[in-house]
């Protein structure tokens, strides 16, 4: 990323639900997608677990990024390492993710 460029701060919300989950195996996934995160900036990942329904999790991912690369969409979706990242998310959830993009105001 350019330091020139602007930049824009934005939390993704991932909801899911894994019945059978291990939560071991999923801080696994998580970290070994570091470089994958990296794409954003400066991000940071936490994964959550509802202490009411352990089947219920929700990841977040807080970034900065260029806000011209961030707004492109198109690019971060067609982007290789996205979609391998995507398709490792695919094979380990029953269902899409619930997928909220979040800006402070």
């Amino acid at each position: 990323m350019s330091n020139g460029e602007a930049k824009v701060r934005r939390t993704l919300h991932l909801r899911f639900t894994l019945p059978a989950a291990d939560s071991a195996q999923l801080v696994g996934m998580i970290k070994a997608a570091t470089p994958f995160y990296q794409m954003f900036g400066s991000a940071q990942v936490r994964l959550l677990r509802n202490v009411d329904d352990p089947a219920k999790f929700i990841q977040v991912i807080e970034y900065e990024a260029d806000e011209d690369w961030e707004l492109n969409r198109q690019k971060i979706a067609g982007d290789a390492r996205m979609q391998s990242y995507l398709q490792a998310w695919r094979a380990m959830l029953p269902g899409a993710p619930e997928i909220d993009v979040y800006q402070e105001v």
